[in-house]
């Protein structure tokens, strides 16, 4: 009986670590994206992974008010979201990336990081300091005995819908005409402007699809835990950015290998040690990890960009 009660935590631990993995995959894709076009780090993409939260939790509260039905105000919710979020990536590259993309690495990143203040107080002044509890929007249903008594049916759908997510992705990047011209320019940007790829579009295009991505983690988390506050990007930023280094920052296939690396060692760690230890663990393992390789698990050893 107690070795069927540890393989049962075991197990449930497992889901758990998949479940923060794919969270913080879709927020590392925002990372990895647009390292890998424009070569450096969006630091206020925590920001916008918190905006998109807030944005799902008035989306759904107007939409409860007036009666729609619950897969409706879901749908909703995720558009709204997306579009929204997607739309403060886009300002965000336009304020703080387009006019210094030829000054010196270091005013871009401290231009991303007034912008993380500036959107985290703008929210706290429009919004509230304090937690907001967070409507359920995430369908329910019964799951099999055995399988409810190691996971929910929150974890399940999280865990499909960021899997449909990194598929449409991955379509996307290898199959459209988009995603061409984003490799393109993530290859070579003086090169692809000459073959008259404009540019200045598809690194807007990737913003948006990051935020978006973001978004869409922002409210399957926030429906998942049932609350939110001005202060959710900050720490999920930063754990997802580490699980995007983990990997191999600029490494697609890495930012999704890393982030689950990263959620099943918090959740492992979490469940067989303690939860005080949970942020240790997930950053002791990616200095050793940077140790043997600095480029990541995925990341390939190149020249920087000038």
């Amino acid at each position: 009986m107690a070795t069927d009660m540890d393989t049962a935590y075991l197990i449930e631990l497992f889901f758990s670590g998949l479940t923060r993995g794919a969270i913080y995959a879709l927020i590392a894709l925002g990372y990895t994206m647009v390292y890998g076009i424009i070569g450096l780090i969006n630091f206020a993409h925590g920001e916008i992974y918190m905006i998109g939260a807030f944005t799902a939790y008035i989306a759904a509260t107007v939409l409860g008010m007036y009666g729609f039905p619950a897969a409706s105000v879901f749908a909703l919710a995720v558009l709204a979201a997306a579009v929204w979020a997607g739309a403060y990536g886009f300002t965000v590259e336009r304020l703080a990336y387009k006019p210094l993309r030829n000054a010196p690495r270091l005013s871009p990143l401290i231009s991303a990081i007034g912008m993380s203040i500036f959107l985290q107080n703008y929210v706290l002044l429009a919004q509230t300091p304090d937690f907001l509890p967070f409507p359920e929007l995430i369908p329910a249903f019964e799951l099999p005995e055995s399988l409810a008594a190691v996971t929910g049916p929150t974890d399940l759908v999280i865990l499909a819908i960021t899997a449909a997510a990194m598929a449409a992705l991955t379509w996307l990047i290898k199959f459209t005409r988009l995603g061409k011209a984003m490799r393109a320019t993530a290859q070579d940007q003086t090169m692809a402007l000459l073959l008259g790829i404009n540019i200045n579009r598809v690194i807007s295009a990737t913003f948006v699809i990051g935020s978006a991505l973001a978004a869409l983690g922002g409210l399957l988390i926030a429906s998942h835990v049932g609350q939110i506050n001005i202060s959710i990007g900050f720490l999920a930023g930063i754990k997802a950015f580490t699980a995007a280094v983990l990997g191999g920052i600029g490494s697609i296939p890495g930012a999704v290998l890393g982030s689950f690396i990263l959620g099943l060692t918090e959740a492992f760690a979490t469940g067989y040690v303690s939860s005080d230890y949970e942020d240790v663990f997930a950053f002791s393992l990616l200095v050793l990890i940077l140790i043997f390789r600095p480029a990541g698990i995925l990341g390939k050893s190149a020249p920087e960009k000038v």
